[in-house]
């Protein structure tokens, strides 16, 4: 059997294995964004409101939030009304900061190709100093 041969050095470089797909989605990044910054958890109302999505959308993400293992919910009762309150888990954190790790990881990479090759018209024209 032939050995494989090496992978080059820029092969798969801007792959970026951890942009985790359930995370990498507007909405799920909107949902996990405001309960990491609430780790005792928000409502369900609160949580549809900071993220700007319909009792539907929202429904539908944490369920695929919960599956993932990222969120766990709570429905129970406030003054004998019904509450849901959605919380992020301890994984849940743990992966949304891999994620976030990952995010910075393609903007440096972005940053230093920007910086390493030669300004074309437009790259010029975006460059801060003539915004």
């Amino acid at each position: 059997m032939k050995p494989k041969p090496k992978p080059s050095s820029t092969e798969g470089r801007f792959a970026y294995e951890g942009l985790d797909r359930v995370i990498h989605e507007r909405a799920r990044l909107s949902i996990l964004t405001s309960l990491v910054t609430n780790p005792r958890g928000l409502t369900f109302n609160d949580l549809k409101q900071l993220c700007a999505l319909t009792d539907g959308n929202l429904s539908r993400h944490l369920d695929v939030l919960e599956k993932g293992t990222l969120v766990e919910i709570v429905k129970g009762h406030d003054r004998n009304r019904p509450q849901t309150v959605c919380r992020i888990t301890s994984s849940g954190r743990k992966r949304y900061l891999e994620y976030l790790s990952t995010l910075e990881q393609v903007i440096r990479d972005a940053a230093k190709q920007v910086e390493d090759e030669p300004a074309s018209p437009l790259t010029r024209r975006l460059t801060p100093s003539r915004v």
